[in-house]
């Protein structure tokens, strides 16, 4: 009998909300999303690199 090896990985899966997403849209679609991106860019990926992790679907 041949032994398959079985690769067994990590997920860890974020959905988050925004409280006043809409609103913050309504009044300034491009500094609310400028924003978002500034917060990704400052917290989430440094801590998802820093653990060999990847983002996608954003």
């Amino acid at each position: 009998m041949s032994e398959e090896r079985v690769e067994r990985r990590l997920a860890a899966i974020l959905a988050a909300d925004v409280v006043g997403y809409s609103r913050l849209m309504e009044a300034n679609e491009e500094r609310t999303l400028g924003a978002l991106r500034q917060h990704r860019r400052e917290f989430f990926d440094p801590t998802v690199a820093k653990h060999g992790g990847r983002i996608f679907k954003v």
